[in-house]
């Protein structure tokens, strides 16, 4: 489960009336809350059990006791929770966060110091600091949109590294590095050149994940298994092959690449025959591991790899947006990891818990003697070709039948909606308040019964696991409430139906 704060709205006199279970109220909203620290704090629940083997891995891989384990998987997921609605919120100033040592502390860096009592009532830690994220990011594009001109081919990664503050480029020669910088225009002080002796390279030589084979030839591995309408497939790594290519697993047929796209990007998606069932699995060597959703984690958090080479290994992501010069071309928007990886792996799983996270690309060193893979993510490569990751769950939830009052609507990924119809219902005697909401298969809908409080609107009762369908059940005293409906993820029709006292 995720529990994700919802904002309360701004006043709003509307004058119309409505009836939820036969009782008249007018629409115009309470006194609107504070703005001050308090309304900031983003409640965050307990994090849901980890998925079997996660902590073992983490053990293994991390050099973790089982309780600093359990400890920084609760506060990863309180990250990952917090993360994009204090990013919204600080909107401008936003300069980045990250998850630092062994139990994963949130730091969060704005470029204004009147954030951080702000920060801080989070949880977090604060830090202040002269670049906002928007600003690296445009210094990245510089050098992208330079590579693509010539990029050095001693230059070959560059991302921005939020807790430095910095874009960081790994050069073999770093003169030549300090020239491409100069060409590109940037900004010298938000960019550091670090001496390196990496050499990414694709990994698509040999046997991969879940295996599949390319043309009779080639063979990688299977990222996540997906849908688009009523046709199953997978998405891998578009170095893997090129659209119209055909694919075969275990001796058998399979499929066909529908689209693909590499340098630039590293991804593709293969349309599979009937005889193929996507199932919400990702093979952990032995056992498997559920995939619930594709939320992403922020650098720091630890994340997990599959692939029939090297098997299940686990690290943690060093930073998101990287761009690497491979060989064959620059890749940009990549995530890099200090999980190892061989040829043969590319295409596989990157995992979060149960959030699915991306492809594999590249990588440079091996499992041996350790090294680092880049991974495509997963949710621009679903946006890209409109495919529906496969989940877990989905059935509809109980408790819908003989709601008092049904309400509808459609939401893209991000947006919510206030129901009864953008406002609230008043009720004059304690009770119980249930709340059924169905979402579009494949999408991840939460639910929160708020009650106003006399100056705020407060969350009573949430459904956030990471389905498309949500029931709450909440007894009551007598006064004013409302449901929120978020789309944390994907986007499509609703149906909430809502009973009172």
């Amino acid at each position: 489960m995720r529990l994700k704060h919802v904002a309360a709205t701004s006043c709003a006199a509307l004058l119309t009336v409505l009836s939820l279970g036969g009782t008249a109220v007018a629409t115009t909203d309470p006194t609107p809350p504070s703005t001050g620290d308090d309304a900031l704090v983003v409640p965050v629940g307990p994090a849901p059990a980890a998925p079997q083997g996660i902590v073992e891995a983490l053990q293994r891989d991390l050099g973790l006791t089982p309780d600093v384990a359990k400890s920084r998987l609760a506060n990863e997921y309180r990250a990952a929770v917090q993360e994009p609605l204090l990013r919204q919120r600080l909107g401008a100033h936003w300069a980045g966060a990250w998850l630092s040592g062994d139990t994963a502390q949130f730091v969060i860096a704005t470029t204004d110091r009147h954030d951080v009592r702000a920060i801080e009532a989070n949880g977090a830690t604060a830090r202040v600091v002269p670049h906002s994220l928007a600003d690296l990011d445009r210094v990245r594009e510089a050098l992208d949109r330079s590579a693509q001109r010539r990029a050095p081919a001693d230059t070959p990664l560059w991302y921005v590294d939020v807790a430095t503050n910095k874009v960081v480029i790994q050069s073999h020669n770093p003169a030549r590095t300090r020239a491409f910088v100069a060409d590109s225009g940037v900004e010298a002080a938000a960019v550091e050149i670090l001496p390196s002796a990496v050499q990414p390279r694709v990994l698509a030589d040999l046997r991969g994940g879940d295996a599949y084979n390319i043309n009779g030839n080639t063979r990688c591995s299977i990222g996540f298994p997906i849908t688009r309408g009523t046709q199953g497939g997978f998405v891998t790594a578009g170095h893997c092959g090129r659209a119209g290519a055909t694919t075969t697993g275990n001796g058998a047929a399979q499929g066909t690449f529908q689209g693909s796209s590499f340098p630039g990007n590293d991804y593709a998606w293969v349309a599979t025959n009937a005889n193929w069932t996507p199932r919400a699995l990702v093979n952990r060597y032995p056992g498997t591991v559920p995939v619930a959703g594709s939320t992403q984690s922020p650098a720091g958090s630890s994340i997990c790899r599959s692939g029939s080479t090297t098997g299940w290994h686990c690290g943690t992501i060093q930073q998101h947006n990287t761009s690497v010069t491979y060989p064959q071309g620059t890749v940009t928007g990549l995530t890099r990891t200090n999980v190892c990886a061989e040829p043969g792996d590319s295409g596989g799983s990157f995992i979060s818990g149960s959030q699915a996270q991306g492809v594999t690309s590249g990588g440079s060193g091996n499992c041996s003697s350790g090294g680092e893979t880049y991974h495509q993510p997963v949710n621009e490569i679903l946006q890209t070709y409109g495919l529906t990751l496969t989940t877990g769950g989905g059935n509809p939830p109980t408790g819908c039948a003989g709601a008092q009052n049904t309400y509808s609507g459609t939401l893209a990924s991000g947006a919510q909606a206030i129901q009864p119809d953008n406002s609230y219902y008043e009720t004059t005697t304690s009770g119980t308040h249930t709340g059924c909401l169905t979402g579009p298969a494949g999408a991840d809908f939460d639910l929160t019964l708020q009650k106003w409080n006399g100056s705020t609107w407060n969350a009573v009762a949430e459904g956030t696991t990471p389905e498309a369908d949500e029931t709450i059940s909440y007894n009551g005293t007598a006064g004013r409430y409302r449901y929120i409906v978020l789309a944390y993820s994907g986007s499509g029709s609703y149906t909430l139906g809502v009973s009172k006292p």
